[in-house]
């Protein structure tokens, strides 16, 4: 038997934040591309090509309104290689008549959702309740994540929040020209859902950022997919169980897609945020990624939250309007705000949860037990073929 541990809301203490999130400035992405390489082609057959072309265009760059040609990237994670560069239509017009180049796609711009509100905070105890009653205590295994390295795919955490316990890093930064600190709060906020002593689902889990996206909650494909390259390539060295949480999204893109499926085929359980658009979820990217665990979102009512995406490509639904959890601008800073990318670290903390307890090794794994223990038939106002199972936090 599992001893479990009782965590009350009433104990919080919420700084309730003024400020709004900022809105996503533009991201300049004119002339930037993924080129992806067909599995099993000679790499350096196409990395000759590519140096060849880039020579030859930048010496008639006055043919090219001065545009430089470069790769800034390369991507190599299991079946996924590709490279990321500025490129001018001619070069892209030969790649994508390249033999060995499965598709040339246009960068486009990723970025947070949330909206500041203020009432009170009740995701936890309702994924320690089979029943719908916000004023219980939250149960939680004694485990408590402890073991299992969660990584934070988003714009930086505030590592020195107390709620973080300590166990907040942030070791990496796609984003040039600004400081790795989380400039937004997005990223703390999702990290304090999954991790808090206070907010958090899993209270012993390892937070380790992976800043992708800046002060303004956006950025480019290559940005992300390099942080999804990083987690994969660190957890692999680390040997530890890891979870990634991606509370961020886009239009469809093929490129991301492929790099979260190879980083899950590495062993990485990837929890993603449906998305805020109220459209089906298979429109979006990450959440639309074949083997990405993608999460919807539900009020305290028990409903399916206005803004949530919807459809097959969502596995499960949690907790994400009017969620409270860690802030920026000072080491005890809350804030509440909502969107698909608060139900995602609910998730993510609960899969955490599930692998420290043992018994759970691959992402596969841990995606079963996640739909087989929720809370089935709860949620009323489901679109379309969304499943109808809350997430719970109990594996046993």
């Amino acid at each position: 038997m599992v001893n479990f541990r009782t965590f009350t809301l009433g104990s919080l203490v919420a700084i309730l934040l003024t400020a709004q999130l900022t809105e996503a400035q533009i991201v300049d992405v004119s002339n930037k591309y993924i080129v992806k390489i067909k599995e099993g082609a000679d790499s350096n057959k196409v990395d000759q090509f590519l140096k060849t072309k880039l020579d030859q265009y930048n010496r008639g760059r006055s043919g090219n309104n001065g545009l430089k040609n470069e790769l800034k990237s390369k991507f190599s994670l299991e079946s996924f290689n590709a490279y990321a560069g500025t490129l001018s239509q001619g070069l892209v017009s030969e790649l994508k008549a390249h033999g060995d180049v499965e598709y040339v796609e246009a960068e486009q711009v990723f970025t947070i959702s949330g909206v500041q509100t203020n009432p009170p905070s009740w995701g936890l105890p309702r994924i320690s309740q089979r029943a719908r009653d916000t004023s219980a205590p939250y149960n939680y295994p004694d485990s408590a994540g402890e073991g299992v390295d969660v990584y934070i795919i988003d714009t930086g955490i505030n590592v020195k929040h107390t709620d973080l316990g300590g166990r907040a890093t942030l070791p990496v930064s796609f984003i040039t020209g600004e400081a790795t600190d989380d400039l937004n709060g997005h990223g703390t906020h999702v990290s304090g859902t999954v991790g808090g002593n206070t907010y958090g689902v899993a209270k012993k889990a390892k937070l380790i950022g992976v800043k992708v996206l800046s002060g303004s909650g956006s950025g480019t494909t290559s940005g992300v997919i390099s942080g999804v390259n990083w987690v994969a390539e660190q957890a692999k060295k680390s040997g530890r169980k890891s979870v990634a949480n991606m509370s961020l999204g886009g239009g469809n893109s093929e490129a991301l897609k492929q790099a979260v499926n190879a980083a899950v085929q590495a062993g990485v359980t990837f929890i993603v945020a449906a998305g805020n658009e109220s459209q089906d979820a298979c429109n979006v990217s990450p959440a639309n990624a074949a083997q990405a665990f993608a999460v919807g979102a539900t009020t305290i009512s028990d409903t399916l939250a206005s803004f949530s995406n919807y459809g097959k490509c969502v596995k499960i639904l949690a907790p994400g309007q009017d969620i409270t959890s860690a802030w920026i601008g000072g080491t005890s800073a809350s804030k509440k705000i909502s969107g698909t990318s608060m139900a995602s670290p609910h998730v993510a903390g609960v899969a955490a949860l599930y692998l420290s307890q043992g018994g759970l090794n691959t992402p596969a794994e841990v995606y079963t037990a996640l739909q087989s223990k929720a809370t089935k038939d709860a949620i009323t106002g489901l679109k379309g073929t969304t499943p109808n199972l809350l997430v719970f936090n109990s594996n046993q």
